[in-house]
């Protein structure tokens, strides 16, 4: 595929999403990184990377203020592997992308690393749990793997409150790395994220984002390469439903050369005001020749009142790549699947509920951790349930 049959065009003219002033249009890599919070002003939710945000629900984490609580955090793993206490400024790989970031950055009063050692090769997940204990908090955690080990970290982010978090993650040269976020907040919690890695040489990184929970979950994950022969795999499931808002965005910025990156996001949503957000930004760099790229988002809305919107956006600076593509889809139950199940008896309910399994089966085996499946399995279960309950409700 050539660059041109791929290449989405950003121009620099104004455009406008509603009353105020026109949003000027900006490449992803012209945008304010910096650990200055002043940098940074309270958006309004015209902006860009804001405007599909409830930006009024987040005045609180825009403030540049300590948080009421300090979240709790802790982990367990291997022997030898400990979570322990570094200085925020220790690592770096992060910049800070937007507000909110930056001021987790400045307002964390923790910092926390996971080092995996050079060579090592862990049998066993790490474990990191960072409860938010019904306030509003901040954290930082690092995660390192060192040249040519192998390992895999759970984070998981529960409780209640306003929590916002950075995550830096470093991929030694030759190092196979997993990290699994999942985000399973209470109905009325908020979480902000920002995830940013960065790949070694011949490294590789597989980044699964799992939303469970939260009435407001919005992660953005951040991709760089330190050196050629990269590999990056990015995948996410989130289920919103009645009065959730799920977001993800990603930004993959290929600036190595033979470097590859596949994207793979499906979420569902069911209930009134139910709401993902997806935004999945790759840009292939003058520099970054033998590229290979694809990102795919697909969206299964289970009924009335939800909403999904989905922007995949490929900037290419040279036509020197293996291949670069991106895709998304929105949709209804496929009413051919339904009918082919139940005329084979399956009642519709359950017709339903295994079509929905089906949709997300794909990506729940490539996750690679028995007991996050299995966890996710059970999850979407109860969630299928509800909609369900809503779907015959409706019907009444």
């Amino acid at each position: 595929m050539s660059a041109t049959e791929t290449l989405v065009a950003t121009g620099n003219q104004a455009h406008s999403h509603g009353p105020g002033s026109p949003v000027p249009l900006q490449a992803r890599s012209e945008r304010t990184t910096s650990y200055d919070v002043a940098d940074f002003p309270v958006p309004n939710g015209r902006e860009e990377e804001w405007r599909f945000t409830p930006v009024k629900a987040l005045k609180a984490l825009f403030a540049d203020e300590a948080g009421t609580e300090t979240p709790k955090i802790d982990g367990r793993g291997p022997e030898g592997i400990v979570l322990e206490g570094i200085a925020a400024d220790a690592v770096k790989a992060l910049t800070p992308q937007d507000r909110i970031a930056a001021v987790a950055w400045n307002q964390a009063a923790e910092t926390h690393a996971v080092r995996i050692p050079a060579e090592a090769e862990l049998s066993e997940p790490v474990h990191v749990n960072v409860a938010s204990l019904g306030g509003r908090g901040f954290g930082h955690l690092v995660i390192e793997a060192g040249r040519h080990s192998r390992a895999t970290v759970i984070i998981d982010h529960t409780g209640s409150g306003e929590y916002a978090g950075n995550v830096e993650i470093v991929v030694g040269d030759g190092a196979e790395l997993r990290v699994v976020s999942i985000q399973q907040g209470d109905n009325e919690s908020i979480h902000v994220g920002q995830h940013d890695a960065v790949i070694g040489r011949d490294a590789k990184l597989n980044h699964v984002a799992v939303t469970l929970g939260g009435k407001i979950v919005r992660l953005s994950t951040n991709v760089r390469y330190a050196g050629p022969g990269g590999d990056a795999e990015l995948l996410g499931v989130y289920f919103a439903e009645t009065n959730q808002h799920h977001e993800n965005r990603l930004f993959v910025d290929h600036e190595a050369i033979n470097c590859k990156s596949n994207v793979l996001y499906k979420g569902a949503l069911a209930g009134d005001d139910a709401r993902s957000v997806w935004i999945g930004d790759v840009l292939i760099r003058a520099a970054a020749e033998g590229t290979n790229t694809f990102e795919l988002n697909r969206n299964l809305v289970l009924t009335d009142g939800a909403r999904a919107d989905s922007v995949p956006n490929l900037e290419i600076e040279t036509g020197e790549i293996e291949g670069a593509g991106h895709a998304s889809a929105t949709g209804r139950f496929d009413d051919e699947q339904l009918f082919y199940l139940q005329a084979r008896g399956i009642p519709e309910d359950e017709a339903r509920r295994l079509v929905v399994s089906g949709f997300f089966n794909d990506i729940i085996g490539r996750i690679g951790v028995p007991e996050v499946t299995e966890h996710l399995h059970d999850v979407i279960e109860q969630k299928l349930a509800r909609a369900a309950e809503l779907s015959a409700a409706a019907k009444a």
